[in-house]
């Protein structure tokens, strides 16, 4: 019988795969009977208001996603890079501290839409974008994403190298068949590859049973996070002259430089403030995501200041300073106890980056793809889409190759977040006083659609207005031999997530102030099932909540 059973499954396996490979409608997703959308609107399941049952995320849970997000080697290793353009350990961390704020009060804004209404972000973005122009902020976010899903591969692809190296020595000389210009060498294109083949998997744990793995990663990292860095504090005699050493810049230069510095460590996470809302949709409470306030300046700080103290003393004891955590683990290969701990070390490192890849990177990419091809994506194909195109396509070693890189590759990154970010918050918090309709969310003949185009068009003009003009600094930073702009460009692009952050909070405001949409200004919340969604408390008068209940006897809920 269980023979029998087997061959069935084998042939069914063979016919859906032939099928795969011979008719592309064999791809399509059903259409999903629960979803909110119109029946001319093809969407999934994936992209409705979550359900009651999948709220699971508490305040725990929040504090156990950003342990996840934040420690990790790219935040270890962004503090200590900032002294390498001449500041002091002072300034960076005082520049790490301030970047988590900047990263910290939008991503509480933006996270109250997800805990209000159990919306993602890419149906979200549309009460403020309209419903068609929305689909940039997805794809430039998703973008963004696959770019950072590949930095922090090759982050865990080096944990790999130290763990192969403490099992098999011999793995730490092998033979380099590629050219400099690849950015990498054998023995790390292996390891790469070893490090995707153990993430894969993890990428298909479903958005709303990640705690445990988040439970998992904060009881394993912090022991060893805090072992690392007492040793090597002792081991260098307490004593680091890197850490102690002066500015080498002063003056003008040394405040541009603070300034410089600031937008990239704030622009590496300030996606997270744009696609909070994947996530909070799965607040059991709607104060359960408030928690994120706090932590994310106390982990950052933390993990900056470990990094910082690690390689003075790694300066002091090897003579040589090592930004990385794993640079450090990698010198303890000497003696059979020390590759036992780099062992150990390192594997829970690889456990760190695939927890912030999975967390961060693979689920922001996948929800972005299955509301930009509902018929085709879903939320577990565009993990395995973003672990194709973000970890081979877009080449990440190169991006990670020099700290100098890495710091311009995260500044880059806030120059359209910043004001994506801003729109967002102002829209929800001022303009519509956090009243929206979400069953017109998914209808893109609705009251989002601002007109025939689909397009919001003070969203447009507030983005543009902060885009255009660091559009020049931008092309300097990606090819500086080639793009040569003012001094006044490069100014600008310096502090561009502050500059691009409340310019267009401000001008956003104001264009709907003196050009209000009055069709999208509801004195209510339209939630979209009453099984589904709970109430917003909102500040209604009677016959306002009057009115509500009457208009509320549709398709969606009123409160």
């Amino acid at each position: 019988m269980y023979s029998f059973a087997f061959r069935q499954d084998g042939q069914a396996m063979k016919e859906k795969v032939r099928a795969r490979l011979t008719d592309r409608h064999s791809w399509e997703l059903p259409k999903q009977t629960s979803s909110i959308a119109p029946s001319y609107v093809w969407t999934n399941a994936d992209q409705d208001p979550v359900p009651e049952d999948k709220r699971t995320w508490t305040a725990s849970t929040f504090i156990g996603y950003w342990y996840s997000d934040l420690v990790t080697v790219s935040t270890w290793t962004a503090a200590s890079a900032i002294m390498t353009t001449g500041l002091t350990a002072t300034d960076a961390i005082l520049i790490v501290l301030v970047a988590a704020i900047c990263n910290a009060i939008p991503t509480v804004l933006n996270g109250a839409i997800g805990a209000d209404l159990h919306i993602p972000f890419p149906i979200a973005c549309r009460a403020s974008y309209g419903y068609w122009f929305s689909y940039f902020c997805v794809i430039t976010r998703g973008i963004l994403a696959l770019f950072w899903f590949g930095v922090q591969s090759a982050n865990g692809g080096t944990c790999v190298t130290v763990m192969l190296t403490a099992i098999w020595p011999s793995y730490a000389h092998l033979p380099n068949t590629l050219p400099k210009s690849a950015g990498t060498t054998s023995q790390g294109l292996l390891s790469y590859f070893i490090y995707w083949c153990i993430q894969f998997p993890l990428l298909l744990i479903p958005s709303h049973r990640l705690q445990y793995l988040f439970w998992a990663k904060t009881i394993l990292v912090t022991p060893m996070a805090l072992a690392m860095v007492i040793w090597i504090t002792v081991v260098a005699g307490g004593q680091g002259d890197f850490f102690y050493a002066p500015a080498t810049v002063s003056g003008s230069t040394r405040a541009w430089l603070w300034l410089s510095n600031l937008t990239s460590v704030t622009g590496g996470y300030s996606t997270l403030a744009v696609n909070i809302p994947d996530f909070s949709r799965f607040s059991k409470t709607r104060g359960a995501q408030l928690w994120q306030l706090p932590v994310i300046p106390i982990f950052k700080t933390i993990i900056g200041a470990f990094g910082i103290i690690s390689a003075s003393a790694s300066k002091q004891i090897y003579g040589t300073v090592y930004w990385s955590p794993l640079d450090i683990i990698a010198q303890w290969q000497t003696t059979a106890g020390g590759r036992a701990a780099a062992f150990v070390a390192a594997a829970i490192w690889l456990l760190a980056q695939i927890s912030v890849n999975i967390s961060g990177n693979a689920i922001s990419f996948a929800n972005d793809a299955a509301s930009l091809a509902p018929r085709w994506l879903n939320v577990r194909r565009g993990v395995v889409v973003a672990s194709l195109l973000g970890g081979w396509a877009l080449c990440p070693w190169l991006v990670v190759s020099s700290a100098g890189a890495f710091l311009t590759f995260m500044g880059a990154y806030a120059v359209v977040m910043a004001p994506i970010a801003a729109v967002l918050a102002a829209d929800y918090w001022v303009v519509k006083g956090r009243c929206y309709d979400v069953p017109a969310l998914y209808d893109p003949r609705g009251v989002y659609a601002y007109g025939r185009y689909g397009t919001n068009w003070r969203a447009l003009v507030a983005t543009a207005v902060v885009v255009v003009p660091l559009l020049p600094a931008l092309a300097n930073k990606v090819a500086p031999q080639s793009v040569r702009v003012g001094e006044g460009f490069e100014h600008l692009f310096a502090f561009n997530w502050l500059y691009g952050f409340f310019v267009a909070l401000v001008l956003y405001c104001g264009l709907n102030y003196g050009f209000p949409d009055k069709e999208t200004l509801i004195p209510y919340v339209v939630l979209g099932d009453a099984p589904v969604l709970r109430a917003v408390d909102v500040d209604v008068d009677r016959e306002g909540r009057a009115e509500c209940e009457k208009m509320g006897e549709g398709d969606g809920e009123v409160v």
